[in-house]
């Protein structure tokens, strides 16, 4: 597939001003979903549950519902929407108004969160509202990925994608240092490296330093999608009025042609394994190091830290390889990788590693967990970074918006399967490691049915 460039292939700065995008939206899933506010919620439904009368187990197990239910109505809501607003978008032929209005949401939904109550009476509230800035930060970044193929020439695709995924990470690392440092209080009221809250500023014992991790991924946002809006200029199409039906018809079109793009319709089924899998992975890495390996939040937050790193580093890496050899055999080797990692943590626990029996109070499994997050981290950043160069090769210059949107929902789409499957796995086996095990399943149903999807994508007649 080969279309001309749409925007001046050689603006480097409106290249970095894409990449500002990365940098500005990464913290929502690394400091609030991930390692700060994920966690924390859970500690507030918890505390809300228990005051009810719940005993301690039921009140755990009621708040990860809660929070899954969350991620879940979020879930599809982007999956089914996205699709329909990137159709909407490329019928009138601008992306920037929606990504102004999703930018709103992200920040309105981000900055509420400083208002949660750590007894959790505003809970609910507290949900909605980081349901509105997760949706905000999904559906911006689908328009954001509409653009790449506008961009750069088709030769750059692989490295452009791979760097923005690591400019992203390093954003998501530093964002993450920072409330770890300075922000963040842990048990004793203290930040990571003993600070209190903010210098002072907060209080720690109403977890002030905790909260304020909404307003902190506000305001980054909203100074680092500034590069983003002055460099990144959309070209000058004629503007058209927007149908909502006209989009529909469009979206209904492209979904029937999926039967006549064998390649493409391979790429999403398989693609909707893998990254559900990849999913499951992230999430299950800090619940498996705290109920396996007893791990407090300061190691976690290192654990992540060093993910983040890792993820920057491959991405940008991965990008090279990708250019030069194609996204295909990356997004092979990613696959194999974090399989790998899986098989690794399902036979480990404190006492043994592959049926090794260890010493009392040996490290070797807490020395494998910090290398399993290297290899989650870089394989992950760098499947990510591959699939979306991948998807390029297979979206239609004419609808680029729209062909991401359908990347979306297929990422979306099956986003329950691997919560579904974790805790059916765990229930059987009565194990929070074995638990984990369906992943590779999911895994290795996406490397099968890449064995269909060609490595340059498809050809498209533009008319």
């Amino acid at each position: 597939m080969r279309w001309e460039g749409q925007m001046a292939t050689g603006d480097r700065k409106r290249i970095w001003g894409w990449y500002w995008f990365d940098w500005a939206s990464q913290p929502y899933h690394t400091v609030l979903l991930t390692f700060i506010y994920g966690p924390f919620f859970a500690t507030v439904a918890t505390a809300f549950f228990l005051s009810s009368g719940m005993a301690e187990q039921a009140a755990d197990a009621r708040a990860q519902t809660v929070w899954s239910m969350c991620l879940t109505i979020t879930g599809l809501i982007i999956g089914f929407g996205g699709p329909i607003l990137g159709a909407l978008a490329d019928t009138s032929g601008r992306r920037r108004p929606w990504i102004y209005l999703f930018t709103l949401l992200y920040v309105v939904g981000a900055w509420s969160l400083w208002y949660t109550d750590p007894a959790g009476g505003n809970m609910w509230l507290m949900l909605f509202a980081f349901g509105i800035g997760f949706i905000g930060a999904e559906f911006a970044l689908i328009f954001v990925n509409g653009q790449l193929p506008g961009l750069v020439e088709d030769s750059e695709v692989g490295k452009t994608s791979g760097s923005g995924f690591a400019f992203g990470y390093v954003g998501g690392i530093v964002a993450l240092i920072i409330m770890l440092a300075i922000f963040a209080e842990g048990d004793n009221g203290k930040t990571l490296i003993g600070l209190e809250p903010a210098f002072g500023l907060l209080d720690g014992s109403t977890r002030e330093g905790t909260r304020f991790v909404g307003p902190f991924v506000a305001i980054w946002f909203i100074v680092f999608m500034v590069p983003y809006f002055l460099w990144v200029r959309e070209d000058d199409l004629p503007r058209r009025k927007h149908s909502i039906s006209k989009a529909l018809g469009g979206l209904g079109r492209s979904l029937r042609a999926l039967k006549d793009r064998r390649s493409l319709l391979n790429f999403l089924l398989s693609s909707m394994f893998y990254r559900d899998a990849l999913n499951g992975l992230y999430g299950f890495g800090g619940v498996y190091a705290t109920l396996v390996l007893d791990w407090q939040v300061t190691s976690i937050g290192i654990f992540g830290i060093i993910s983040a790193i890792s993820a920057a580093l491959f991405s940008w890496l991965g990008g090279k390889v990708d250019s030069s050899i194609g996204p295909k055999p990356v997004i092979v080797g990613a696959i194999l990788g974090l399989s790998l990692v899986i098989v690794t943590i399902v036979f480990m626990d404190r006492q043994s590693v592959f049926g090794i029996a260890l010493a009392e109070g040996s490290k070797l499994p807490d020395i494998i967990m910090f290398g399993a997050g290297i290899v989650i981290g870089g394989m992950g950043g760098t499947l990510q970074a591959a699939s979306r160069s991948l998807m390029v090769r297979h979206a239609d210059p004419a609808s680029p918006t729209e062909y991401f949107g359908l990347y979306g929902l297929s990422g979306r789409a099956t986003a329950f399967i691997a919560p579904a499957l974790i805790g059916l796995a765990t229930t059987i086996t009565g194990s929070a490691r074995l638990g984990v095990s369906p992943l590779i399943l999911l895994f290795l149903l996406g490397l099968v049915l890449l064995v269909w999807v060609r490595p340059d994508g498809e050809e498209f007649t533009t008319p």
